[in-house]
């Protein structure tokens, strides 16, 4: 008799999913599905906004990363407005992005990751959290409260609160940096490159020890696509993206956001309410690829930035060709933290980063935009239409998230095959599965989407919790 083995939910995770495992009747797997189960619909209700309230609007799409959607979301308008924005404005952008990038790496590694990586996958579940690591390994823990303290309070310091900051605007910012904060930021970065090298070095010491993870956490050749500069190095705010097969050829290059939906598609599947983006050459699901920390770095040729540049080069080391294990996420996110505290720094002896023009107006100069940015967990794209009052009539949203389903899917599938033998499993078998999936960091919340008529089921209970009315769509 077939089995179905269910997580539920998946556990240190930004937003709701779950897992289900097929087994056969020999108890073998057969398949294996990772379940957004949150919808969101902020696509459609952005219809009738003014195009210059969406920054703001689509900074609430999720409290992790607010900022990428700013950066994006504002871009797109900047299109409508046929506008380039100011180069210092550009400036501080790129550091409140590279910000947003440190504070959400380290949740990612330090609360959300490092429970396993540092306490074991098998510990015990119930000390296995930040205050565990905390507990177990208190040099670390500060450091890691510390780093993401670190991005929080540049995003604050520019954008006046950590939280859905309102200060990207359509045409650049609301204000200038002051030079007290620019100090203030300069002051803090001794103890941010102390906290970096600190995770780094514990990093290394350790990773040896999950080679069988790193074997089977999503271990397999797939495209990548990510930001990069012409010279070929990293980009987060900037630049076009390309797209890269699993030798490292190049499939597509110079893909700006205004040709992002020549190239991508989005596919949708029944059991997640987040599409499939593709590369649509390919068609779907040969063109599937991954974003984020480990396709950037897969892509690029050079961080940009001194330290960072050395511990790319390492990297670079731990295969021959791509690296293509899920479980180097991790890595990745620990050296783009580095990279983003190097660039602050530069950013910061920009000689006219303290310059007072930081905003270009205009109104509706054209009827569709687009704009682009690297968040955290990968590109994302916001694509606009909006009425001759400037009033959205469409939008589109594609996400990291989105853009690493497939992979995510086929990681879960990958090692539960491995780990589940017989029917049988371990609570620590299945921490394993999940911990697939938090490799790739997801944030769920952005990311789902209303496509055809949903299914839903409104229940009415009384007082004494029995059934009144049931209405099922």
């Amino acid at each position: 008799m077939s089995q179905t083995i269910t997580i539920d939910p998946v556990t240190r995770l930004e937003g709701h999913g779950k897992i289900t495992i097929q087994l056969n009747g020999q108890g073998e797997v057969e398949d294996a599905h990772f379940h957004v189960t949150q919808v969101r619909g902020f696509e459609k209700f952005s219809e009738g906004r003014p195009y210059y309230e969406m920054p703001s609007l689509m900074a609430r799409i999720c409290g992790i990363c607010p900022v990428s959607h700013l950066i994006a979301s504002a871009k797109a308008c900047e299109a409508i407005m046929s506008v380039r924005i100011p180069h210092t404005a550009a400036q501080l952008r790129r550091m409140l992005n590279l910000a947003q990038m440190v504070q959400s790496h380290a949740l990612s590694f330090f609360y959300l990751s490092s429970p396993d990586l540092l306490l074991g996958m098998e510990s015990d579940p119930a000390a296995r959290h930040i205050f565990g690591v905390v507990a177990a390994k208190p040099e670390l823990g500060r450091a890691g409260i510390a780093l993401r303290r670190f991005g929080q309070h540049i995003i604050e310091l520019l954008g006046d609160k950590r939280i859905h900051p309102g200060w990207v605007v359509p045409g650049g910012v609301t204000e200038p940096l002051a030079p007290a904060k620019r100090d203030e930021i300069l002051a803090m970065l001794p103890e941010a490159y102390a906290g970096i090298a600190l995770a780094l070095t514990a990093y290394k010491q350790i990773a040896a020890s999950f080679k069988p993870e790193i074997e089977v956490f999503g271990n397999f050749p797939s495209n990548y696509m990510g930001l990069i500069n012409e010279d070929e190095s990293v980009e987060f705010t900037d630049g076009a993206l390309r797209m890269i097969d699993p030798k490292g050829n190049i499939l597509e290059d110079g893909i700006t956001a205004t040709r992002f939906t020549e190239v991508i598609g989005e596919a949708v599947e029944p059991y997640s309410y987040t599409k499939f983006a593709y590369y649509k050459p390919l068609g779907y699901p040969e063109g599937s690829y991954r974003v984020g920390p480990l396709a950037r770095l897969n892509i690029v040729k050079s961080m940009g930035t001194p330290q960072a540049d050395t511990e790319l080069a390492e990297f670079k080391q731990l295969a021959q060709g791509l690296v293509q294990s899920s479980f180097h996420y991790h890595h990745a996110r620990l050296i783009e933290v580095l990279y983003g505290i190097e660039k602050i720094e530069q950013i910061l002896t920009d000689p006219l980063i303290l310059d007072k023009q930081v905003r270009a107006t205009a109104g509706v100069n054209r009827l569709e935009g687009a704009g682009q940015a690297e968040a955290p967990r990968g590109t994302l794209n916001h694509h606009y239409k909006v009425d001759e009052n400037g009033l959205i009539t469409w939008a589109n949203l594609v996400i990291a998230t989105g853009q690493n389903n497939n992979a995510m899917n086929k990681g879960v599938l990958q090692a539960a095959k491995h780990y589940i033998k017989d029917g049988k499993f371990t609570e620590g078998i299945l921490n394993r599965v999940e911990a697939v999936i938090r490799t790739f960091d997801p944030c769920l919340s952005c990311s789902t989407h209303a496509f055809g008529k949903m299914p839903l089921a409104l229940t009415l209970l009384s007082e004494d919790g029995k059934l009144v009315d049931q209405v099922i769509r």
